[in-house]
């Protein structure tokens, strides 16, 4: 007999049956429900980049960064803050190289921290180029860095000359690159240490292999590294050296002028104003020595030097302009005319009285016009010696030269030629501030360039009303170099016009086969000898 469907008997073992299986599939779908909820939850800093299921990520993919760290991101974000300090740092470093703010005149070159800041900067520049890759070598360069940056500071913080020299402009530069310096060691640290971290919660283990990216990134950041920490021990040895050059005592003294900005050089030998009189009562008039292009100790002061020796004149002074040998560098710009102010104060303050007889050659030749016209009743005398012609001061000031002096200057820091000239051809100390490599130095290159700089507007106009209002009746002698005159006939004429700055022309000489140093030649001593004894006595020997 067929069994009944539908019956109430086999609905009800229809759900019997059911109902376990009902459970039983019940009791599969709770855990897969609570995993669900699991991940549905708000992703965290641990899990937000784990893909569902609990599997790891590759370690090629990109997600696998030491950026997904909110530390991290804060020390890039710090970084760029401190890149964005410096390069206003350095903007305004580099404008008071020409124009000095007030509080940031540096009485050294300008350019040592100038060229700390550069380094800086290029250290925050390659921190953030190769941020999120970071090597075993950055860290030990780095550190090496912060280690000659230290001493670096500790040398200019020891040495009183370098410490007046820089200033606080300079320390607080080489202080900011040291602090920045290891700010970046603990960076590279840092960012080593999170992408570690993160490769091991995304991939499940860190990674010891690197791809060739990265491999090329690690090699151009030694590299870099490697010639930064070169430049910080090259500026060290420079400061070394300029160190060692601060023991040199100047032959004079220094005097604070224009209101204690700065120190010039001034330095008299001779018999004081109270012991020099003539037979006819009139005070002896002081020889005043104005150099050329070069430091005026370096050859130019030997003639006047022997003229005194042979009594041909009793007393003779000299100083440095600013920036040059022993003297400071002045707030720019700076003109000849305030170069002349600037020896009115020191002769004041040294107590250093007229009568003045000036000599002057090259260039100095128009600081002394402009000295002489500024001081009219006190000159006795005015001796030029193959000087400069204002007409020429337009090559002194071309674009060109003025970027060649700038550059020059960006370079002096690392000290190329003065250490290899110090430890190859045993150059001095007197060589490198007063003699024939003075002009490596970068102070005298500031020097030049704040001369360069103002000499077809400033200096120019200074020259021009010097000669409205230089006395005709002031004695003159005009000596130039046969050679010069033969070689050009712009500066033949030129000698000719200076003659008649004055109308009291004593004499003019031409001094056959002597160069532009017509004093290196016995011929030139003697002529330069003769007209300086009768401009001091007042009289024609001819």
């Amino acid at each position: 007999m067929s069994p009944i469907w539908g019956s109430p008997r086999n609905d009800e073992a229809e759900r019997a049956e059911e109902a376990p299986r009902d459970e039983r599939e019940g009791s599969q779908r709770g855990p897969k429900t609570r995993d669900n909820r699991d991940q549905e939850r708000e992703p965290d800093e641990r899990t937000r980049l784990l893909p569902q299921g609990g599997a790891y990520l590759s370690p090629d993919d990109p997600a696998v960064s030491p950026y997904n760290l909110w530390g991290v991101r804060a020390l890039r974000s710090l970084t760029i803050l401190f890149l964005l300090i410096t390069l206003v740092w350095w903007v305004l470093l580099l404008v008071s190289i020409f124009v000095s703010p007030p509080m940031m005149n540096s009485r050294g070159s300008g350019f040592t921290d100038f060229s700390y800041t550069t380094l800086t900067l290029s250290n925050l520049l390659i921190a953030l180029i190769f941020f999120s890759v970071p090597s075993l070598p950055m860290t030990i360069w780095g550190a090496s860095m912060s280690v000659f940056l230290a001493v670096n500071l500790f040398i200019i913080l020891g040495v009183p000359r370098l410490r007046v020299e820089e200033g606080w402009i300079g320390i607080a530069s080489v202080a900011w690159a040291t602090l920045i310096s290891l700010y970046l060691v603990a960076q590279t640290r840092s960012v080593a240490w999170g992408k570690r971290e993160e490769e091991e919660r995304l991939t499940g283990r860190e990674e010891t292999r690197r791809p060739l990216r990265e491999w090329v990134a690690v090699l151009v950041q030694t590299i870099i590294m490697a010639i930064t920490v070169l430049i910080a021990i090259l500026l060290m040895a420079t400061l070394i050296l300029r160190a060692r050059d601060a023991s040199l005592p100047p032959p004079g003294k220094k005097y604070y002028v224009d209101n204690d900005k700065y120190q010039v050089h001034l330095a008299c030998v001779g018999e004081t104003h109270s012991d020099r009189s003539s037979s006819r009562n009139r005070t002896t008039p002081t020889v005043l020595v104005e150099g050329g292009g070069d430091p005026v100790e370096y050859s130019f002061l030997k003639w006047v030097d022997a003229a005194y020796d042979h009594g041909s004149i009793s007393r003779y002074c000299y100083w440095d302009r600013p920036g040059i040998a022993w003297s400071e560098n002045s707030p720019s710009p700076h003109s000849a005319g305030m170069s002349a102010d600037a020896l009115s104060e020191a002769l004041a303050l040294a107590d250093e009285e007229g009568p003045w007889v000036l000599v002057s050659t090259g260039v100095g030749g128009i600081y002394s016009r402009i000295f002489a016209s500024r001081h009219t009743r006190d000159i006795d005398g005015i001796m030029l010696v193959e000087a400069m012609h204002e007409d020429f001061l337009g090559e002194l000031g071309k674009p060109g030269r003025g970027f060649k002096l700038w550059l020059r200057g960006i370079l002096s820091p690392l000290g190329l030629d003065r250490l290899a000239g110090a430890i190859f051809k045993g150059r001095t100390r007197e060589d490198r501030i007063c003699g024939s490599r003075s002009y490596q130095g970068g102070k005298f290159i500031k020097a030049k360039l704040q001369e360069s700089l103002v000499a077809q507007s400033m200096t120019k106009s200074e020259i021009s009303s010097a000669r409205n209002i230089q006395s005709p009746s002031t004695p003159l002698v005009v000596v130039s170099s046969g050679r010069e005159m033969r070689r050009s006939r712009e500066w033949e004429e030129k000698q000719e016009d200076l003659t008649k700055i004055t109308r009291k022309l004593i004499a003019w000489d031409i001094v056959k086969r002597a160069p532009h140093e017509v004093w290196e030649t016995v011929e030139g001593q003697k002529t330069l000898e003769k007209r300086l004894k009768e401009l001091v006595r007042g009289e024609d020997e001819d």
